[in-house]
């Protein structure tokens, strides 16, 4: 089957929610299992949410990072680490993130100790060289936060923030151990991405990975390298990164990242992102731009604005922007985050460069036949999601419609069936885009309970996770059928 016609699917379930021994998913025996489950089912794309060292709120958005690993994924038992020592008390179907960090750190620096004593291998050594564009600034900046017991960078003594010279020296010698310890840290962490990808990829498997349109606030990234943000002199952010009123808010959504220097990042051609992608099309076979929209015009709101109503768009220079990156990755897989409202120039710059957009089939049934989301109206480059994690389950939202909602949305399937889920993902297999994408919840018919995140809500995001044994054959099956009827079988 030529690349032309050739179409694909793949579940979305992110590392922190796959169940295991640990109170977390984590890149161990877990991982490898889900991943023969997609390879059994037939699927060809596994795709996760973001990698980054989770700060404030847990969100894989929201990292001390863009292009550090997070400590909490790492498998202790691939460590060589008896995790029945620790007589881990958790629920099965949550992460307690605060717990987890408890242990997790105390055990993970036990075993950077035990390394940096007894195997500095020439591997490791390898790896401090070839990500020393960020590892040195992230150690020392997490050395520094361990140090003021996790608090806000804001909060540190001023010459600490401004990196003042002398300063900077001074805690480089006297966290010399620490930065160390926290390298050694993100050495056990991409060492186990790497293994886990290629098995994935023995197994005939792309990852799918996502990347945050911007930075948090607390990161070594605007900490490190304050010149590609828009920020004053104590590296507060001038304005602040959202989006203005949509679907999933009336009053528009405040992330409070700091916005960039697009000015600056012009002039120094790209640099930062330049790294930040070629570190990212390493990890991931597919790459997802996040808040595709952001890369053209950007939604910029005053820093201490109550929400993100008052704004303002501001033009990127998007066509040296993606001229550059397309001249040094021209053989990307890209996909673009294109939900929301579009422009026509965000559109143009899609398909000049050939991107595939998103389609969400929850959003297919508001408008009528003529819906942009509906299946029948799909073309071939596109990636159709029932949901992302930002939307609900296909239960929970079913559940929520009135019933002449209901009714239009029952149109759509099998006369029969008593498993919406399972007929709506029917019906998205069916279509013509190249690829389809269901949450895992969706296959198993979860409600709204299974939910991964609410999006502009700090409440009980991120943490949650598949319990062990609860796919059944049946499931499998159905998966199974599917793909191999509508052709997403991937060819030998």
């Amino acid at each position: 089957m030529d690349d032309k016609h050739f179409r694909n699917s793949g579940i979305l379930l992110h590392i922190s929610s796959l169940p295991g021994k640990e109170a977390i998913g984590t890149l161990g025996n877990e991982a490898y299992e889900f991943v023969d489950f997609l390879a059994k089912t037939k699927q060809s794309v596994w795709q996760i949410l973001p990698l980054g060292h989770t700060g404030f709120g847990n969100s894989p958005y929201s990292s001390f990072s863009a292009f550090a690993g997070n400590p909490f994924l790492i498998s202790l038992e691939k460590l060589g680490f008896d995790i029945k020592s620790l007589k881990l008390k958790f629920t099965s179907n949550k992460v307690d993130f605060e717990y987890v960090k408890n242990y997790k750190m105390s055990a993970l620096i036990k075993l950077a100790k035990e390394f940096i004593n007894t195997e500095i291998t020439k591997d490791f050594m390898n790896f401090e060289h070839e990500n020393n564009y960020w590892l040195h600034d992230y150690a020392l900046f997490i050395s520094i936060k361990q140090f003021y017991r996790c608090k806000s960078f804001s909060e540190f003594d001023r010459n600490i923030v401004i990196r003042e010279n002398e300063t900077i020296k001074n805690l480089e010698e006297k966290f010399n151990k620490e930065i160390l310890i926290n390298k050694v840290i993100q050495y056990f962490f991409f060492t186990q991405w790497k293994e886990l990808k290629e098995y994935a990829n023995s197994k005939s498997i792309e990852i799918f990975g996502d990347l945050p349109l911007y930075v948090a606030g607390d990161s070594a990234d605007l900490w490190s390298k304050k010149e590609n943000f828009y920020v004053d002199e104590n590296l507060k952010p001038v304005e602040i990164a959202g989006v203005p009123p949509d679907y999933f808010s009336l009053t528009g959504q405040l992330w409070g990242n700091p916005v960039y220097n697009w000015n600056y990042l012009e002039k120094n051609d790209f640099n930062w992102w330049n790294k930040r992608l070629e570190h990212n099309l390493k990890l991931f076979d597919i790459l997802r731009l996040d808040h595709f929209r952001g890369l053209v015009e950007y939604w910029a709101v005053k820093n201490e604005s109550e929400d993100a109503k008052t704004g303002e768009w501001k033009k990127v220079p998007y066509e040296k922007f993606f001229e550059k990156i397309h001249g040094i990755f021209p053989d990307a897989k890209i996909i673009a985050e294109d939900l929301g409202f579009i422009t026509e120039d965000v559109v143009k710059l899609r398909k000049k460069y050939k991107f595939p957009g998103m389609k969400i089939l929850q959003f297919a049934f508001e408008s009528g036949a003529k819906n942009g989301f509906l299946p029948h109206n799909y073309s071939y480059n596109y990636v159709a999601y029932s949901g992302t994690h930002d939307n609900d389950t296909i239960r929970g939202w079913f559940d929520k419609l009135n019933k002449k909602e209901k009714k239009y949305v029952k149109s759509f399937i099998f006369k029969n069936s008593k498993n919406v889920s399972e007929s709506l993902i029917r019906l998205l297999w069916s279509s013509v885009a190249k690829t389809v994408i269901i949450p895992i919840q969706d296959l198993l018919n979860f409600g709204s309970e299974t939910r991964m995140n609410i999006p502009g809500t700090n409440g009980n995001n991120w943490s949650w996770r598949l319990k062990p044994g609860i796919i059944s054959e049946g499931k499998i099956n159905f998966l199974i059928n599917i793909t191999e009827i509508y052709g997403r079988v991937k060819s030998e």
